[in-house]
């Protein structure tokens, strides 16, 4: 099992500390400093821990619950048991609370149980007021975070520059935002990328936080705030309206999060005829979410698939998306049967491994 590491104005967008609106004020404020948010900020989150459905420690069993700020005091949360996403819990059923801030905690109201919850902890109560689970507030970074570039790597981005990129912009703080795409394009290859998604608690569906890694610019792997969310096929992680993940890796908005991706383009013969779909596997955070998947077709808007590679997008929805550590190792024709191109050392970031790399 792949292992998480826990860590115990108005204008259209800026990069700066303070909080901006969008331009037509619809989706409400948009923060880009987790050290610059309204007071919601603090209760969203990850929190693990234990609950017992009986008064006895012997019915005690792992449970984790993703609280969601929606604005002006009002949450959404999504319990698992289990554990986390992808640290216990790897699909199944999911519970879907709402809740308020009533004081300095928010709470959250089933049939069965109530959560309270402060900004480190959480308490599980029964209705008639007994103690059934503790949690406590997590903070994951991905194991992949800060992965270097193997030998063969092209660096595409590392906050220096943005020559491999056309006509994109750079922050201040070496940032490489949203709305660019690669000078050349890629035939098979493995990219490593991190991102972060601005903090919209107002807005809604595919209105928070969009972007998304367009593949050759004709597949897109889609980036978006869904923490939380069940992981459907215009969510994050999923290849756009084609496929959704194995389960949602999404981490809260304003957290560093990474993708690593396996692209296998699809076989042509000499007279231009598919013979061989695509196929992509995808780690979110690291941990596997598209398996070797098969790709029948473009996603979305993407360009019709050709023999030809074209550049990689990362797209723009008008969301200050940013992105760092960006490399990809073009997969030679030596590695196109070796499945230990696609495996995931369990506490090793996903690079390529084979003897062609090492020379």
């Amino acid at each position: 099992m792949t292992k998480l590491f826990f860590l115990g104005c108005l204008t259209l967008f800026c990069f700066s500390p303070v909080v901006v609106f969008a331009a037509d004020g619809k989706d409400g404020p948009v923060y880009t400093n987790p050290n610059e948010v309204d007071s919601d900020y603090a209760y969203q989150g990850e929190y693990r821990g234990w609950q017992r459905s009986r008064p006895s420690a012997r019915s005690s069993e792992p449970v984790a619950v993703q609280v969601i700020a929606l604005g002006e005091g009002k949450f959404a949360a999504t319990k698992y048991y289990g554990g986390l996403p992808g640290e216990g819990w790897f699909g199944g059923t999911r519970y879907e609370l709402t809740g308020k801030m009533t004081g300095d905690v928010v709470t959250f109201h089933s049939d069965q149980y109530d959560i309270v919850v402060d900004k480190e902890s959480a308490m599980i109560m029964t209705r008639d007021g007994r103690r059934a689970g503790e949690l406590q507030k997590m903070h994951r970074v991905s194991p992949t975070m800060g992965a270097q570039p193997p030998a063969g790597a092209i660096v595409l981005f590392d906050g220096t520059n943005t020559d491999h990129f056309k006509n994109a912009t750079m922050t201040d703080d070496g940032l490489l935002m949203a709305g660019t795409e690669t000078n050349v394009g890629f035939q098979d290859f493995r990219l490593h990328a991190e991102f972060r998604l601005p903090y919209k608690p107002m807005a809604r569906g595919q209105g928070r936080g969009n972007s998304g890694f367009y593949l050759q610019s004709r597949y897109e792997v889609q980036v978006l705030d869904s923490f939380g969310l069940e992981g459907v096929e215009n969510e994050c992680g999923a290849l756009y309206k084609t496929r959704r993940p194995d389960f949602n890796m999404c981490f809260p908005p304003l957290v560093w999060q990474t993708y690593d991706i396996d692209l296998k383009s699809p076989k042509f013969d000499e007279d231009g005829n598919k013979i061989e779909n695509m196929r992509i596997s995808v780690w979110h955070n690291g941990v596997l979410i598209h398996n070797n998947a098969e790709i029948p077709h473009k996603t979305g808007a993407g360009k019709p698939e050709a023999p030809t590679p074209l550049p990689t997008k990362l797209q723009d929805h008008a969301n200050p998306v940013v992105y760092r550590n960006i490399w990809i190792v073009p997969r030679p024709q030596t590695a196109q049967t070796d499945r230990s191109w696609v495996k995931l050392p369990v506490q090793a970031a996903p690079v390529p491994i084979y003897q062609a790399m090492s020379r």
